[in-house]
């Protein structure tokens, strides 16, 4: 199987099986964002809302989903900085299956969670394709990072605009 290096962009070119022992893998090593996100979104904690971590879907592996909604949520480190293309190609993929997709740096999840969750709740209640609004963050990205706050990126539309933020 080839995958990247972080569970939120993996592609897998092996078999559903594979794919599946590959997000059972990303699951026992998620990251200190992944695992905040997590305790937030598991056990229908987000307004009863049921989510599943690092689902495979098609090619990809996606940090969480709430199928019911067809909404993605993905947390970025420093990585996607130089991966936008890759990402964008991605989203694409998903969008045309009928998926919105959040992203957020993980920094902006560590420092900003509840208003990440807000970005999030607003997202499952909202049915529109459009894309969401972006939500500010208060506090700057740590250095040499892209952008600042709450990166959100959530459209079904191919002239959706990336939110810019923090590493997440």
């Amino acid at each position: 199987m080839r995958a990247s290096q972080h569970g939120s962009t993996n592609v897998t070119k092996e078999s559903p099986t594979d794919a599946r022992e590959f997000a059972r893998t990303l699951r026992a090593n998620s990251t200190e964002a992944e695992q905040r996100l997590w305790a937030n979104l598991r056990n229908r904690r987000l307004a009863g809302f049921k989510f599943r971590r690092q689902q495979p879907l098609g090619p990809y592996i996606v940090d969480f989903v709430c199928v019911e909604r067809k909404l993605i949520v993905e947390a970025d480190g420093g990585q996607h900085a130089d991966r936008r293309e890759y990402d964008d190609a991605r989203s694409e993929y998903l969008e045309r299956r009928g998926y919105r997709v959040l992203r957020f740096w993980n920094n902006d999840v560590l420092l900003e969670t509840e208003a990440v969750l807000e970005v999030i709740l607003k997202g499952l209640l909202d049915p529109s394709p459009e894309p969401l609004p972006q939500a500010p963050s208060p506090r700057p990205s740590p250095q040499g990072e892209r952008g600042k706050g709450v990166r959100v990126e959530a459209s079904a539309s191919p002239q959706r605009e990336r939110g810019k933020g923090g590493e997440s």
